[in-house]
């Protein structure tokens, strides 16, 4: 067992949490960044390829369904053709915005033809006036991730409010990369796990 294995089992106490996940995510974000140009598009259309596989498996395309997807930043996976795909196939998309700080994300209907206005983070999303919409799947992106399902986030909790008010609940599928893997992330109370893991090696679920 290698040092960094050895500090990620080792017990915590619930103050000294925050820190550490500050940690990883510094150090995951970083290793992301690594990736050149041509292994990020890779591994997105693996990611992709591996998401429409697994919606027409479990949910028969999803064609009706509202999903939940986002706009990809900071280096995550870029599923952006695949949002046109499965709009094309009847799949209605929403996409996540902060319109209150501190409270739930809004999901807005998202098409091809939408004119994108930049919300929180400078991050594109569909404007006000595009319908709100309840997701009945939900994509999280993930900065890091273990093996029961949980997710590390960027640290802002939105996902979590969010996931925790959505009432039923989403079908939860948590996307990010095969090195992002965490031996555990030390869940809270707060934290809800995924249905499932997807990365570009394989799907993952408890």
């Amino acid at each position: 067992m290698n040092s960094e294995r050895a500090a990620e089992k080792a017990p915590f106490s619930k103050t000294e949490v925050p820190q550490w996940r500050k940690l990883k995510r510094t150090e995951l974000r970083a290793l992301r960044k690594t990736l050149s140009v041509d292994a990020h598009a890779t591994a997105s259309t693996r990611i992709a390829l591996r998401l429409e596989a697994f919606l027409n498996d479990r949910f028969d395309g999803a064609g009706g369904r509202v999903l939940s997807m986002y706009w990809p930043i900071k280096g995550e996976p870029d599923l952006r053709d695949l949002m046109s795909r499965l709009h094309a196939g009847g799949v209605i998309i929403a996409l996540p915005l902060v319109e209150t700080k501190a409270a739930p994300l809004v999901f807005r209907r998202w098409t091809p033809l939408t004119k994108m206005t930049r919300g929180d983070w400078n991050i594109p999303v569909p404007p006000p006036e595009a319908e709100i919409l309840k997701p009945e799947i939900a994509l999280a992106p993930l900065v890091g991730w273990d093996m029961s399902g949980y997710r590390l986030g960027y640290g802002g909790g939105y996902f979590d409010r969010t996931l925790a008010a959505l009432d039923p609940s989403p079908f939860k599928i948590g996307i990010g990369y095969a090195s992002a893997r965490l031996e555990t992330i030390f869940p809270q109370p707060h934290d809800i796990p995924m249905d499932i893991i997807l990365t570009e090696a394989g799907t993952f679920a408890d």
